[in-house]
């Protein structure tokens, strides 16, 4: 099991996003192998992260813009 430090992460918001709070994700970089992502609304470094891996954030963000299409 790895321990990951997100405090330095740095987080960027789906472009989906708005102002108005609505569901949306941030996700971070600089974790080989693994995608961090929290709900944007819940930025608090105490907040819950998801650690996704690489592979399958690719898998889910392939089929998330095919289903758009």
């Amino acid at each position: 099991m790895h321990e990951y430090d997100l405090s330095n992460a740095s987080w960027r918001k789906s472009s989906y996003s708005n102002g108005d709070g609505g569901n949306c994700v941030e996700v971070a970089d600089g974790t080989p192998g693994t995608v961090p992502v929290r709900d944007s609304k819940l930025t608090s470094d105490s907040g819950p992260v998801l650690l996704v891996g690489s592979d399958a954030w690719r898998a889910f963000i392939s089929t998330v813009g095919a289903a758009r299409s």
